[in-house]
């Protein structure tokens, strides 16, 4: 009999980026590279497991900023024409690489990859691999969390609590329209959490959520099993606390799995090493070199030589590495075990694009992970939170404490001085977006002005967007800056004209047409639903 659980929870999130005004847009190729390198390697891990009668339970986040992408036309279109020009760079490679046996097998892996991955896209599901994690959930598997909107940073936007409110309704809104189901579970942007946000998840029918270990540890009264166990908020949400020793074993740069000398390595990419001319038609068109996916070295060591690539030296440090993983958390559930009146709960969670895009044996590792605690042990067994919550439904009372799972764990990767200049922008347009609920109430309740209505809403739209964590992230980061301070300024300056226009009683109708298709996230948007305290009573 096993002596508790592990409940492995994979954070799937990407921006909102579509760009219909421009046919190669660099920044698209985020999904694109994650749809090859990340997601279809874990419908192939998901597939097969299945196939081969494994058992198991695994929770992760689709955000509705992603799931919007891989069901959006047009970057569906566009991925297919990424994908064919990454099987002809491997036939090109295949051919190039003919006489030289250390790189001509790795070509064929990476062409053989490719074309699976077409395959599975194209024939299997049809474009639309959001079909594919519904399919997981509906068979059992699979426990797929709700998540905000647009990945609003709660801690902040709490200040203004309409617009909280409205990242988490139309985030659970649009999971119940996308996977046929109530959600359960949500998970908070950034493991972003503040007293009282729990309320808003609620109000939304939402039973569990997720924060740092620190918020479980410092919470108040203390935690009786540390991260071991969920907490309820008064709000009768409970919330589980991240496990850091397991974390650490994944997510270090120094310490975890990924920076073993026999993984590939991530930052020597075709694309950046041979003849220009050469690889010119499969990198941007007005001439940047970027990343292909097809990687020849292994990491080596602390090293600009880099040796390589041997696959199958790879897959051994991938069954080890989860051996390991899988004795240190034995260990662990059995000494917390011991102190507890009840099994304990190790909750790990992970960026996805972590597995295959950065860590390229990421998901054979998980695979690995999952067989060997399905027949190599009996002490531990995975778990989603809603199968604990069902065996364990009493928990012990208490208040998570504000904490994420940034740099230091509280709010500074998201307010801090490359990023603050964004936050007044956005509670003043916030406030302004309750006024136009509340002053056009009347004409959206009884739908008498068809152009007002969608001013309104593609009005919300674009401050959703404009809240998104991504943007004061990649400012504090450092890459990218100059496209996420635009996407800010962008999305703000269009729901100022809105704004405007509504007040002066003459909407733009052409320009919003323009707007309404580059920024067509949320096709069923109602703004009164979310920001009119009158309507709203009505959802």
């Amino acid at each position: 009999m096993h002596k508790g659980y592990l409940c492995l929870v994979l954070h799937a999130h990407l921006p909102f980026v579509r760009h219909p005004e421009e046919e190669n847009f660099l920044e698209e190729n985020w999904l694109y590279e994650a749809i090859t390198e990340t997601y279809i390697p874990f419908i192939q891990v998901f597939e097969k497991l299945i196939e081969d009668r494994v058992i198991f339970r695994i929770t992760m986040s689709l955000t509705p900023t992603l799931a919007s992408m891989l069901q959006d036309e047009l970057l569906q279109n566009r991925y297919i024409r990424h994908i064919n020009k990454l099987i002809e760079l491997a036939e090109k490679e295949v051919q190039r690489t003919g006489y030289d046996p250390k790189f001509h097998s790795l070509a064929l892996m990476y062409y053989r990859r490719f074309v699976e991955a077409r395959d599975i896209f194209v024939d299997k599901y049809k474009k639309d691999l959001v079909a594919a994690f519904k399919k997981f959930q509906d068979l059992g598997y699979v426990e797929i969390l709700a998540s905000c909107a647009t990945h609003g940073f709660m801690p902040i936007l709490s200040v203004n609590p309409s617009d909280a409110q409205a990242q988490v309704k139309v985030g659970v809104d649009h999971y119940k329209k996308t996977f046929g189901r109530d959600p359960v579970g949500f998970w908070l942007p950034e493991c972003g959490y503040t007293p009282g946000v729990d309320n808003f998840l609620a109000e939304a029918g939402i039973k569990y959520f997720f924060v740092d270990s620190h918020g479980i540890i410092n919470a108040d009264p203390a935690p009786r099993y540390n991260v071991y166990a969920p907490l309820y908020c008064p709000s009768g949400v409970a919330a589980f606390g991240r496990d850091s020793e397991s974390s650490k074993q994944v997510w270090s740069s120094k310490e975890g799995y990924p920076g073993d000398p026999d993984y590939r390595e991530y930052y020597r990419d075709i694309g950046h090493e041979l003849e220009y001319e050469y690889i010119k038609p499969y990198i941007h068109p007005i001439g940047f070199r970027i990343n292909t996916g097809l990687k020849y070295w292994r990491i080596t060591g602390n090293t600009d030589h880099k040796e390589p690539y041997v696959p199958e030296w790879a897959k051994e440090k991938a069954a080890t590495h989860a051996g390991n993983f899988m004795f240190n958390r034995e260990k662990q559930v059995e000494h917390a075990a011991y102190h507890m009146d009840r099994k304990p709960i190790i909750v790990s969670p992970y960026d996805a694009e972590l597995f295959g895009h950065w860590w390229f044996e990421g998901p054979m590792w998980i695979d690995f992970l999952i067989r060997k605690i399905t027949y190599d042990q009996k002490t531990i067994k995975l778990a989603t939170p809603s199968d604990y919550l069902k065996e364990y439904p009493v928990n012990q009372l208490s208040v998570p404490s504000i904490s994420t799972w940034g740099y230091k764990g509280y709010n500074e990767v998201w307010l801090e001085g490359s990023n603050d200049w964004i936050y007044r922008h956005l509670y003043a347009a916030g406030e302004r977006m309750k006024e136009l609920a509340e002053k056009f109430s009347d004409c959206i309740e009884k739908g008498v002005n068809d152009l007002a209505m969608r001013a309104l809403n593609q009005a919300a739209r674009e401050l959703l967007l404009a809240q998104a964590s991504d943007w004061p992230f990649i400012m504090k980061t450092g890459t990218m800056v100059e496209y996420a301070q635009k996407r800010v300024k962008l999305h703000i300056n269009r729901f100022t004209h809105i704004y405007k226009d509504m007040l002066s009683g003459s909407v733009d109708k052409e320009w919003l047409e323009v707007v309404e298709s580059r920024d067509n996230i949320f096709s069923d948007m109602d703004c009164a639903r979310y920001y009119s305290s009158r309507l709203r009573l009505h959802v």
